[in-house]
């Protein structure tokens, strides 16, 4: 196994595990990652998810350019086929992701921590596109999500230059929400992900579903779909428990119908 997994609490964690690669991806870890996205969209059970790397060092710094090449030939399967499309190619999750960053952020780690919600970084983090110093560019979402997340002459620079930017500079320029101490990060981002399962969880992914789907919609499609997703809602079991906890003043029991 090179990834921890565990549900508890309505919360998935998903740890990189590959110290010694700097918690660099090759094709086991991809077919896991593949297979770890599928079960927190598919099950119940889970409301949130947060993605982290194990250690002090990494949270991943890419592709593992030493295996995954020769794996994916022996393999014959393109990065699609190994389990990239059920992470960062058109896939559907409508509960939150939440990417809690620390160290190296580089490659494919920086496209995975983009393909969720929001970020939180340690102080150590870094981050960069670096394809360009290999002759690649970033082809697992990086040009198109960077360029959605901060300004368009910020993001070209990092990609055209191939640099890394640190933690700080990832805050000011809205590509993480917070920067923490390393001993904070996981508590920080466990509390964060706490204060979300509060709430009702077929709510959030209906947030969730209309904000992402509404950013590429006219403003007016938007607020239909808007309006769509709120009278689905109407029916539910949990809009009926937060009314009645809401009079009885107290807190709801949520079971996400």
């Amino acid at each position: 196994m090179t990834i921890h997994y565990k549900v508890e609490n309505h919360i998935a964690e998903i740890t990189l595990d590959r110290q010694d690669v700097r918690n660099a991806m090759d094709l086991v870890t991809i077919e896991e990652l593949g297979h770890y996205f599928l079960d927190i969209r598919n099950n119940p059970d889970i409301w949130v998810a947060i993605i982290t790397g194990s250690g002090d060092k990494a949270f991943c710094s890419g592709a593992d350019i030493a295996k995954l090449p020769a794996q994916l030939a022996e393999a014959g399967k393109s990065l699609i086929e190994a389990g990239y499309k059920n992470i960062m190619f058109g896939f559907e999750v409508y509960k939150p992701l939440i990417a809690a960053v620390n160290g190296l952020c580089l490659g494919g780690g920086f496209e995975l921590a983009m393909a969720c919600d929001f970020r939180i970084a340690s102080d150590n983090a870094s981050f960069g596109l670096v394809e360009p110093k290999i002759g690649a560019i970033p082809s697992a979402g990086g040009t198109q999500r960077l360029t959605r997340l901060v300004p368009l002459g910020t993001a070209l620079e990092m990609m055209f230059t191939a640099k890394r930017i640190d933690a700080q500079e990832a805050c000011r320029i809205g590509l993480v929400n917070r920067v923490v101490s390393l001993d904070e990060l996981m508590p920080t981002v466990r509390q964060i992900a706490e204060q979300i399962c509060q709430n009702a969880p077929l709510a959030v992914r209906g947030v969730k579903e209309a904000a992402l789907k509404g950013l590429e919609m006219h403003l007016r499609d938007g607020l239909a779909l808007e309006a769509a997703i709120a009278e689905r809602l109407g029916g539910s079991e949990d809009i009926m428990e937060g009314f009645k906890a809401f009079l009885e003043k107290r807190k709801p029991d949520w079971k996400g119908k």
